[in-house]
Parts: C-alpha cells; structure tokens; sequence
C-alpha cells in the first residue's frame, strides 16, 4: 500500500476546519502563501491539497479567483467505491475519450494555450512527481470542462477522486509512473495536436491509446511483481529443503 502523502494530511486538516466552521461553506479559503505559511509547506502542496478537496466535493478552485468552500458539503454520498486500478482506468478511457472527442469542434485557443503551458510543465526534468501529478489532472480536467457537457464532467471529477483517493489505485500509477514519463508525455501531445486540428475521432483515438498503454503498463508491473513474489517464495523453499538436509 501506497505511503500517505503530505499533501492528504493537509487537505484532511482543511477538511476539518470547514466542519468545525473556521472556513464556512460559500467562502473563500484563504491564498496559497497564506495557507502555505500556515501549515509550513509549499505552495505546491497546498495546491495539490486543495486539488483532492476539489476532486471529493469540498471546495471549487475558479481560475484567477481563488478556492471556495461548496455551499452543501459531501455527505454519505461521498463515499467511493472499492475498484481496481484496472476497472478506473478502464472507465477513465470511456469517458475521457468521449471527453476529447466532444471537445475538439469547439475547444478555444485560450484552452489550447493552456494545454499547452501543461505540456511544457509537465516536461520539467525538475518537477517532482507530485508536481507532474497536479500538472496531470489539471491537463486531464481542462479537457473534460472544454466538452462543455456538466455530466461527463461530473463523472470525470469522481473517477479523479478515486485516482487520488483509493490507495490501490495510487499505488499501481505510482509505479507505473517512476517508468513511463516519457511516454506520458507523448501521448499527451498526440492528444492537443489532435484538438488543434479539430479532430474529434483522432482526438478520442489518442486518448484512448494513452489509456490503453496505461493498462498494459499495469499489467506488466502486476506480472513484474507477481514473478518477484515466486522468486522469493522459491528461495525461501530452497533455503528451507537445503538447511533440512544439512540437519538430516
């Protein structure tokens, strides 16, 4: 299971002061310094705080405007579903797909500005892989709000909730992750080249094909581990036969 993060203390300790009433619902969070200075982290933590917040139905993040605490907080309806790494991304493909599909006759130059600011950060040998996580869910939610369809943008914040939220969901992109950056990255081009030139089916295509390298990703690290496993339970039955017939 995956180590808890800093960032998911801090959203929790956020969590608790909008129940407790420090931070009411309808109001704006304090900034990223303020907060930053307040709990003693970066900026980037707080950033990716107040993304899972977002993503659980706490707060809505408005562009050049702050984040805000929702009028009517997540009740028992904010409680996800045991899946698998496979079955979300999975899901993932269907929707975000569609997503992009939907997006590319009408995605603004704006937008495509964008994602393209994302592509150039992402790209930063420097960043840390919380920092490429956050650049990653950003670019993946721009293209959801420029469908322009509040259902499918609705589905594709849970799916992102359990991504962020499900330890073995973040354990199998973890791993994958460390391996794969540069091939992320690619596909994620594939996808903006395909919107810049307004090509829906090209657009779901290349979606679908980051998706899909992704589960063979997963599957490959699930064979990795499982081949590890029997190496290990293999020597341990070695061990065992060789010093019993040493004592026989």
């Amino acid at each position: 299971m995956a180590e808890r993060r800093l960032f998911e203390d801090v959203a929790d300790t956020i969590r608790r002061l909008i129940l407790d009433g420090t931070y009411p619902p309808g109001t704006r969070l304090p900034g990223e310094r303020e907060l930053s200075e307040r709990f003693e982290v970066s900026r980037v933590t707080i950033r990716e705080a107040e993304i899972a917040l977002q993503a659980t139905g706490w707060i809505h993040i408005r562009t050049g405007a702050g984040a805000y605490v929702q009028a009517h907080l997540p009740g028992d309806n904010a409680l996800l579903p045991s899946v698998s790494a496979f079955e979300l991304t999975e899901a993932r493909s269907l929707f975000e797909a569609e997503a992009a599909a939907l997006a590319a006759p009408t995605i603004s130059a704006e937008t495509l500005e964008k994602l393209e600011a994302l592509l150039e950060a992402m790209a930063d040998t420097n960043a840390s892989e919380e920092e490429i996580n956050v650049i990653d869910r950003e670019f993946h939610m721009t293209i959801a709000a420029a469908s322009n369809n509040k259902a499918i943008i609705h589905v594709i914040e849970s799916l992102w909730r359990m991504r962020l939220e499900l330890p073995e969901v973040q354990h199998s992109h973890a791993m994958v992750c460390q391996k794969d950056g540069s091939m992320r990255q690619a596909e994620h081009a594939d996808v903006v080249e395909a919107l810049r030139n307004r090509d829906g089916a090209g657009a779901r295509l290349a979606m679908r094909k980051h998706f899909n390298r992704l589960i063979e990703s997963m599957l490959d690290e699930t064979e990795e581990r499982a081949l590890v496993d029997l190496r290990r339970r293999a020597a341990e039955s070695r061990e065992r036969y060789l010093l019993s017939a040493k004592i026989a």
